[in-house]
């Protein structure tokens, strides 16, 4: 497909479309399904997209992005179902608070920066009718922990609460671990542990770095380094499990140095 072609984008999603209606019509597991059964296969799908993106995989992203696109399909499907919208609502409705939300582009608002956009955004968002009122209205208490952190740290900021550069939010971090350090009690080092961890998100919003993405790739970097380590010692008649910690360590650290980190 050529990559200007909207008449060939059309025909795919009509397709799509299509193909979608036949499975909820057709499809035993897809007649059952709802919203609520739908949306944690909708999260799953999102996750994996970040991990392809992550990546830098492209084939993996065509892939990840074709199953999200599914989602979008099949969730407007059922509001269509119900008489409460549909696909084409949906693509308006997100083309015209694109245009409303960015007056930069679309109006005569200034901004020079990513922050200025961001702090627009946020305050057009905030004035749209139907709006919950106040600074972190409609922000989700089910995200993940790093990303609820984040928009928190994100609507702050858009009222002007806010470190000028990240060199505060470094500060903040040293200060957090030494209290975290001293903490006496259990529920001091659970609340200081918190307020590390909370500091640690607001360098990442300054250092523009999604901080989920960023755990997951530490984590990933960890398993995979743990993983060599212990090939690496079965290669040498030694089982992982039966090694003092001390070894375990050695062997992890030539895994690392392997792998070319520092």
């Amino acid at each position: 497909m050529n990559r200007k072609d909207p008449a060939g984008i059309a025909d795919a999603l009509a397709r799509l479309d299509a193909i979608t209606r036949r499975l909820r019509e057709e499809c035993p597991w897809d007649r059952e399904q709802d919203e609520r059964s739908i949306v944690p296969h909708t999260v799953e799908e999102s996750y994996e997209l970040a991990d392809a993106a992550q990546r830098g995989d492209d084939a993996k992203m065509i892939d990840e992005l074709g199953d999200v696109l599914f989602q979008v399909h099949f969730l407007s499907l059922l509001l269509e179902e119900r008489g409460t919208g549909n696909l084409a609502q949906v693509a308006t409705d997100v083309t015209d608070k694109l245009i409303r939300r960015h007056p930069h582009v679309f109006g005569e608002v200034q901004a020079e920066t990513s922050s200025e956009v961001r702090r627009n955004w946020d305050q057009i968002k905030r004035s749209e009718p139907g709006r919950e009122q106040g600074l972190f209205a409609e922000v989700p208490e089910n995200l993940p922990g790093p990303l609820y952190a984040r928009k928190l740290q994100r609507r702050a900021a858009s009222s002007g609460f806010d470190f000028p550069g990240v060199e505060g939010p470094i500060q903040s971090v040293r200060d957090e671990l030494e209290e975290l350090e001293a903490a006496g009690s259990a529920e001091e080092r659970f609340h200081e542990l918190g307020d590390l961890l909370f500091a640690v998100v607001n360098v990442a919003r300054k250092l523009v770095v999604d901080p989920e993405l960023a755990l997951r790739a530490a984590a990933e970097r960890f398993k995979g380094r743990v993983l060599a380590g212990s090939e690496l010692a079965a290669s040498e008649g030694h089982s992982w499990d039966d090694l003092a910690p001390d070894e375990q360590l050695a062997y992890y650290a030539r895994a690392r140095l392997s792998q070319g980190a520092p």
